[in-house]
């Protein structure tokens, strides 16, 4: 996955949630155990400088909560993804980097009641624009949308 310019600007948490999927799909794309994927993150990527562009330093209790909580509770979050697919639509259907962008999304929307659910579907859904076309942002929207009517009412 590689970086937008879009993606460079924002406030630390909007770093830290970009920075989550992109680990997150590290760790589908080479199954990095957790703690090992943190510390890289931690050590070369958030805040750095890459091919040229400085990148927003993310808040890191932030990053690391929704990395390590989307891996702990990887089977819930992809039971209520599956759940707000449509009919014919399974989760390995979906491409690795929106799996990953997906997971961040629900884990806020179940774990994290202190962020609004608006902000959760508004934030990734900038980070969908990031990599993806207008289609593949209104699919992150509409799901994480199902998702969070469902989780919080």
């Amino acid at each position: 996955m590689s970086n937008s310019k879009k993606a460079r600007t924002g406030n630390a948490r909007s770093a830290a949630r970009l920075a989550a999927v992109q680990a997150l799909y590290q760790r589908e794309m080479n199954g990095a155990a957790l703690p090992q994927l943190l510390t890289e993150f931690h050590r070369h990527r958030l805040g750095a400088t890459i091919e040229g562009a400085d990148y927003v330093d993310a808040d890191r209790d932030f990053f690391d909560d929704v990395v390590a909580g989307a891996g702990a509770r990887e089977a819930e979050i992809d039971g209520q993804i599956a759940g707000a697919l449509a009919t014919g639509w399974s989760l390995e259907r979906l491409d690795r980097p929106t799996r990953a962008l997906l997971r961040a999304g629900v884990y806020e929307l179940i774990a994290r009641p202190d962020v609004p659910a608006a902000a959760v579907v508004d934030e990734y859904v900038d980070v969908a624009h990031a990599f993806f076309e207008a289609r593949e942002a209104g699919f992150v929207n509409a799901l994480l949308d199902t998702v969070a009517r469902r989780v919080r009412g």
